[in-house]
């Protein structure tokens, strides 16, 4: 079906209409008329082109005049292609999130259904000509005929639904099987939305799901000679033959242990699209079609897709930050600099000097330290270059860009310096008390401190409304959040220019308020804070670790905690624990683990799969426990102590003023720490299962703002 477009709670706005334009092309050599159908909302490329009930229905109408065309003789073949840069961006999920009734949403499955499958039975040799942008249903238009080129350089080719509550259901379950083989079909269906990666145009060629890439420029034209060949005879292409029926259960057999080792059954579109999938080798068109319809209207119907579209809308809303000032207050950053050479601070050098191309250093008290963070450099760069994402020369200047030194005088000169040493709150103070003796009073001093007080480490400077927190996550280049820091201090001047350096990086910047934690960090230690808690008082570890499968995280936590470092962990827990109260647990076993060196989690069983908590923890936790005081939960008694406990500590975020909307919060769960659309971030959650009336005595948002509304 589909798997884009803009959504803003339950009440859609009205239809942005695509129109399918048709327009008769001669084919050379005598061999007839091509009628082409161009998809075309009427707006520029800052509007995609998505397909809505209106848009499905002009089209269908369209399709259905062709096919009496063809099958009067008086075309040869059809192809659909788009405006500049689209094909199409998918369905318009303010249409789908409007839905009320399942029947309602059997008839959007319907209807798409009803004009795609057209393109596979006009009666003459269909194309799509694929010019841009082709997601979720604009992927399945060009799947549903019987050929398909693209441009060269189209960079996004995806069916995305599974990562937002729905299906392929508009063809797409059924077909790409078909087309590219069982198990690269798991890969487009299920691997690919999950690491939200799209298919450029070689890429989709070599899987199968394009015929041929053709150059960008003369694209059209291109596109209708290779069209001609094929009609004359010339050009043959090859379909695959149906996998065997004794791989096609093993790949989908291996798929869904694959979920249920990862998604634990949190959220039922990967499920229900790898039924599809089982199913699509055995089942003739009709009845695929028809499980499709009845898979989307399930889903739409569903919590969770609801709470997808609503991350979605967040995240496409994101690049508009709520609270920043007038952009015309930022400052230009020529020079920029970053304090500290550890991987931190190599992985934001690297991201400063590619997006602002500007000139960089690095300083470190260590002459040894620093070669380490050129050599991080380095080697980042060459992975961008093998990856190919800049060319060789661009990687060679993006690599003299960056410079390092042991002189503090390096950072003359720079408009933005941004700190990135040890968590250590006298350290940051001293670093931003030397920098001030080399920069200009305006330049901009950042932190990427991830708890510490932004207002207590500009404290003493002459100057410091130039302060701000710039919280980057790691990895630096893959995580899409900022956390904006305001301290007490902090000048609309030095807040503006950290919101457009933000923008330029292509990171989403949220503003917070400088409290403990900020929002990503103060809950997911929080959380990690209950499961030890758990533990400590007479939980085995591997229960506990098993306790949070159901909300589908992107790892369990003791993983969660192993990545993070035991010792950073420890000492977030602790700092949070003085700046918050008794609400952040302090832990013995914690401590002694830290102490010890006691390996967390074993080995992943394979790539891709969770690792999970070492046994051997249990030894530290029991040799540190008051055993007087346990009472030992179960797997359902720890996920309603994190819910509980995260509740809580939204309530009191909230009442800070740490973000001003839950909404807020949830985009920095979903971009910051990686949570799933289907849980919306977390206050849907909450709100979902009872935890936000329970502890706060109301919900977080309203209902059918992300959920299905209800009475």
């Amino acid at each position: 079906m589909s798997a884009t477009g803009t959504a803003h709670g339950a009440d859609p706005r009205p239809e942005r209409v695509t129109h399918a334009l048709v327009r008769d092309v001669p084919l050379p050599d005598g061999l007839g008329t091509l009628a082409l159908v161009t998809l075309d909302n009427g707006l520029d490329h800052t509007k995609p082109t998505t397909l809505g009930p209106q848009g499905i229905a002009g089209l269908t109408q369209v399709l259905t005049a062709l096919q009496a065309r063809a099958r009067a003789g008086e075309i040869a073949a059809v192809a659909v292609t788009g405006k500049p840069y689209y094909l199409a961006a998918g369905a318009d999920l303010t249409q789908v999130a409007g839905v009320t009734s399942r029947e309602q949403a059997l008839g959007l499955g319907r209807g798409g259904h009803a004009a795609y499958r057209l393109l596979g039975e006009m009666g003459v040799p269909t194309f799509a000509f694929v010019n841009g942008v082709a997601l979720g249903g604009g992927l399945e238009v060009a799947l549903n005929c019987d050929h398909r080129t693209v441009a060269a350089d189209v960079r996004a080719l995806a069916l995305p639904e599974t990562g937002l509550g729905l299906v392929p259901g508009w063809g797409g379950a059924y077909l790409v099987p078909r087309l590219v083989g069982i198990e690269r079909a798991v890969d487009v269906v299920l691997a690919r939305p999950a690491a939200n990666k799209p298919f450029s145009a070689q890429e989709a060629a070599d899987l199968g799901l394009v015929d041929v890439v053709l150059d960008a420029a003369d694209f059209l034209e291109e596109s209708v000679r290779w069209a001609a060949r094929v009609l004359a005879g010339e050009v043959v292409v090859p379909r695959r033959a149906l996998d065997d029926a004794a791989t096609w259960r093993a790949v989908t057999d291996a798929a869904r242990e694959r979920l249920d080792a990862t998604l634990h059954g949190s959220r039922p579109a990967p499920y229900r699209a790898l039924d599809l999938m089982a199913a699509a080798r055995d089942t003739d068109r009709d009845a695929a079609f028809a499980a499709e319809d009845e898979a989307l209207a399930d889903l739409i119907m569903s919590d969770e897709m609801r709470a997808s579209v609503y991350a979605f809308g967040l995240v496409q809303a994101g690049r508009r930050p709520t609270g920043a000032p007038d952009p015309a207050l930022a400052q230009p950053v020529t020079k920029a600099g970053v304090v500290g050479a550890g991987l931190m601070a190599a992985q934001i050098a690297v991201l400063l000097a590619r997006r602002l191309a500007v000139p960089v250093v690095m300083r470190d008290i260590d002459p040894a330290r620093v070669e380490q963070g050129l050599a991080a450099v380095r080697a980042a760069v060459e992975r961008l270059v093998a990856g190919g994402r800049v060319t060789s020369d661009a990687g060679a200047r993006l690599v003299a860009s960056i410079t390092g030194s042991t002189e503090l005088d390096v950072f003359t000169g720079c408009d933005l310096v941004v700190e990135a040493v040890t968590e250590v709150l006298e350290l940051k103070k001293r670093v931003f008390a030397e920098l001030e003796q080399v920069v200009a009073p305006d330049a901009v001093l950042a932190t990427n401190t991830s708890a510490l007080s932004v207002t207590a480490m500009a404290a003493d400077l002459a100057h410091p409304e130039r302060v701000v927190g710039l919280h980057f996550f790691n990895p630096v280049a893959a995580m899409p959040l900022v956390e904006v820091v305001r301290a007490t201090t902090t000048s609309d001047a030095a807040l503006a220019t950290a919101f457009a350096v933000t923008d330029r990086l292509g990171k989403t910047a949220v503003l917070v308020a400088d409290r403990p934690g900020f929002v990503v960090n103060r809950l997911l230690v929080l959380l990690l804070g209950v499961v030890v808690d758990a533990v400590e008082h007479g939980t085995p570890v591997e229960v506990a670790d098993r306790a949070l499968d159901p909300l589908g995280l992107p790892m369990p936590p003791f993983a969660l905690f192993d990545l993070v470092g035991p010792a950073v962990g420890l000492h977030v827990l602790t700092s949070l624990r003085a700046g918050l109260g008794e609400r952040f647990p302090r832990s013995a076993g914690l401590e002694k683990l830290v102490a010890e060196g006691t390996p967390v989690v074993r080995p992943a069983p394979a790539k891709g799969l969770p690792q999970r908590v070492d046994p051997a923890v249990q030894t530290v936790f029991d040799a540190a426990r008051d055993r007087s005081a346990d009472a030992p939960l179960d797997e359902a008694g720890v996920l309603d102590a994190v819910r509980t406990a995260l509740a809580v500590e939204i309530g009191h975020m909230l009442d800070e003023g740490v973000v001003t909307t839950p909404q807020q919060i949830d985009l920095c769960m979903v971009l910051g720490a990686g949570w799933g659309f289907h849980l919306g971030g977390i206050t849907p959650y909450l709100d979902r299962t009872g935890t936000s009336e329970k502890v706060l005595g109301r919900r977080l948002l309203p209902t059918g703002v992300a959920d299905v509304p209800r009475g």
